[in-house]
């Protein structure tokens, strides 16, 4: 069983967010399609929470007093599998299917074809009222467990995630931690060109949140503000993550025009020999 500890190793937690975005690269590029810049943006986080954090049992999918992970950028598919799989959900073997027809791994999360998935996701804008449902049950049943929900930055331009931002501040539901990647970039561009969602921190403080600002690639402070959401009582909790499209691969990083789109073999040959390098 995975459990949240007093301490953790963040050097450990930096090195499995590395073999994180090594899977995640070959996946997609065996794949030929998918979504590299999303899925990297997010490693440092995911693997905090399925390495750190998270109660969890991989030999016990259904357990009942697990905590609950909620990938509301569905797209972001292929950094949950490589989570999954390196925690031992299934076999690691099973990640060079991505994508391929009667695979358990659809480009985006089906929760009817793969265990540890708790929700079919991808039509943006509803993980976080999926996660509100989610905490309420568990409220009802009296289990200490807690929903984390990861948005996108473009996502949270869905009007649904608003309406689900007060949900959550109505009802109190502090055993709901929602986290935003915020990498300003989606499919057609700058966020703030496509849809402008600034002042973000404000925003969900003004709808009753309890809001904290991190750097998404910082280890030390992902771990602490996943701690701190763990103490807040009597309103839900978001982490307001700051991160880079692409992190990792200095020629993904930044780039809009990697949103969707797989490395080449010629690529994920570069970004592997970075990867082992310098170990980002």
């Amino acid at each position: 069983m995975i459990t949240a500890t007093p301490s953790c190793n963040i050097d450990l937690l930096k090195e499995q967010a590395r073999i994180v975005r090594i899977e995640i690269l070959k996946m997609l590029t065996r794949s030929g399609s998918g979504h590299t810049g999303g899925s990297l943006s997010s490693a440092d986080i995911v693997t905090a929470l399925y390495f750190y954090k998270m109660r969890h049992r991989p030999d016990a999918p259904k357990w009942t007093m697990r905590d609950r992970f909620i990938l509301s950028k569905g797209h972001a598919a292929p950094l949950l599998y490589a989570a999954l799989a390196l925690t031992g959900y299934f076999d690691k073997s099973l990640l060079s299917t991505l994508r391929k027809i009667k695979s358990p791994l659809q480009g985006h999360p089906s929760s009817r074809m793969l265990e540890g998935v708790e929700v079919s996701t991808g039509s943006l804008g509803q993980g976080l009222s999926i996660s509100n449902g989610m905490a309420l049950g568990l409220k009802l049943d009296k289990i200490p467990a807690s929903v984390y929900c990861l948005l996108g930055d473009g996502e949270i331009q869905e009007g649904q995630v608003w309406e689900a931002a007060m949900t959550s501040s109505h009802y109190r539901l502090d055993n709901v931690c929602a986290i935003v990647d915020l990498n300003g970039l989606q499919i057609d561009g700058m966020c703030r060109n496509v849809m402008k969602v600034e002042p973000v921190v404000d925003k969900w403080k003004a709808f009753g949140w309890h809001a904290i600002e991190i750097d998404g690639h910082n280890m030390e402070e992902i771990v602490s503000a996943l701690d701190e959401t763990a103490r807040t009582k009597m309103k839900p909790s978001v982490i307001i993550a700051t991160t880079i499209k692409g992190k990792g691969v200095s020629f993904f990083e930044g780039k809009g025009e990697y949103h969707g789109v797989a490395p080449t073999g010629e690529e994920l040959e570069k970004a592997l020999n970075e990867l082992s390098k310098d170990g980002r």
